[in-house]
């Protein structure tokens, strides 16, 4: 079941990722949030079941000394430590390391896997994907289910998963800009390769979500999970968003099923044309 998700099945009760079913097609961020309490509550409403959690020991107490995982429900959610912050293979394969340790430490189900960051500088927070596909490689080596966050390159995407990642994470824009879905063409491209061989093979959009249009967006274009921190964590109402980001997945994902209309240049009459009182439309002027 490794590796699977649900990709077009007509129904859709839940996806798997590494092993595990989940109900919520949301993935969500623990992190800028003003306090941790703000934070449990806003996870609540989105309604998702995996959590995303940088794991170097610094970043897991607040400014107050509080420690994250205090307020994370441990016994409902997976817990998906990532390698935030790092700009290197060898950072990121050590910070996943300790992700590992800690989350074996709590009985977490989510200990062998992480999700993969090697950023390319501070500025921009795009993925170097040669360090990416490096440490992709040792630490699918080392037995981690690895979700990594690339660009929306789709050859890159395609070396990814050919080391052996579990999931192919492409951003929809850059990291906190709150942009959107910037390429869909591309991210089109990439769901086309990576399903090809395997329809369940999973597709996570991470990253540049604003709002949840940009939500809807990423699960009509066929992704199999979208994955979001800040669009929640500095909404003017974390809450609110929350729960609009759980019923954007419904409706996207709904809507990728259902399967939209094709798009024409002209109008086409809902109403059949039979039958109706004749009339004839109004002449289009000669050209000259």
């Amino acid at each position: 079941m490794s590796g699977a998700g649900d990709g077009g099945n007509a129904t859709d009760e839940g996806w798997v990722l590494g092993g595990h079913r989940l109900r919520s097609r949301l993935i969500v961020g623990t992190g800028r949030y003003d306090d941790m309490r703000l934070m449990r509550a806003s996870l609540d409403a989105s309604e998702a079941e995996c959590v995303t959690v940088a794991v170097r020991r610094e970043r897991l107490y607040d400014r107050r000394g509080q420690n994250l995982l205090d307020f994370l429900d441990l016994e409902r959610l997976i817990l998906l430590p990532n390698t935030a912050g790092c700009y290197n293979a060898t950072d990121a394969v050590r910070a996943a390391r300790l992700g590992r340790e800690i989350l074996r430490n709590l009985g977490n189900p989510g200990a062998n896997w992480v999700k993969l960051e090697v950023l390319g500088d501070s500025k921009t927070q795009l993925p170097d994907p040669l360090g990416t596909l490096e440490a992709c490689k040792q630490l699918v080596a080392e037995g981690f289910q690895v979700l990594c966050y690339t660009s929306d390159d789709p050859i890159t995407a395609i070396r990814l998963k050919e080391a052996g990642a579990l999931s192919v994470m492409p951003a929809g824009s850059p990291i906190g800009s709150g942009q959107g879905i910037l390429n869909p063409n591309n991210l089109r491209i990439i769901l086309e390769y990576l399903k090809a061989d395997d329809p369940r093979y999973p597709v996570i959009v991470d990253a540049g979500v604003g709002t949840a249009s940009d939500v809807a967006i990423a699960f009509e274009l066929g992704a199999d999970a979208v994955l979001l921190n800040t669009a929640i964590a500095h909404a003017r109402d974390p809450i609110r968003m929350g729960r609009a980001m759980a019923h954007a997945a419904r409706a996207g994902r709904d809507a990728f099923l259902a399967g939209r209309i094709p798009r024409r240049l002209y109008a086409t009459a809902s109403s059949p044309e039979e039958g109706v009182i004749s009339s004839r439309p109004y002449p289009l002027p000669e050209l000259p």
